[in-house]
């Protein structure tokens, strides 16, 4: 498997490392990027890319490896826990999710918000313990 090389800053200095078959494409990265809140300019600048972040977050999802265990080419794991943490709470991955579901359905020739939901039930007979 062939990968592209990416170019990454880290402290002022340009890394290049190979990338791994869960970093984004530069099409998926379109789509996201709009999506995350942008840099705060009252405060000092970020230290990583967005996309490293996110790209560090795939990889712990599609490796199973432990936060501890992140490659040391990607961002410390603190900081890419951080932004993972800080995103779950301020809403940005069920926002996330929510732009990707709607952009799916208008590809799909659908409305982008479904009209009608359906909840299906089952029952299960368990044992009953004598007394």
């Amino acid at each position: 498997v062939k990968y592209r090389v990416i170019e990454i800053e880290k402290d002022r200095e340009v890394m290049e490392r190979q990338a791994y078959p869960s970093d984004l494409s530069e099409a998926e990265w379109e789509i996201l990027e709009p999506l995350l809140s942008p840099a705060r300019a009252d405060v000092r600048p970020r230290k990583y890319e967005m996309r490293e972040i996110i790209n560090a977050v795939r990889y712990l999802q599609r490796s199973g490896c432990s936060w501890r265990m992140l490659p040391h080419d990607f961002p410390p794991y603190r900081a890419v826990f951080y932004y993972f943490s800080l995103w779950r709470r301020d809403g940005t991955w069920e926002r996330i999710h929510d732009a990707i579901y709607r952009q799916l359905r208008v590809k799909l020739g659908r409305e982008e918000e479904a009209s009608a939901g359906s909840i299906d039930s089952q029952s299960v007979k368990t044992t009953e313990k004598g007394g």
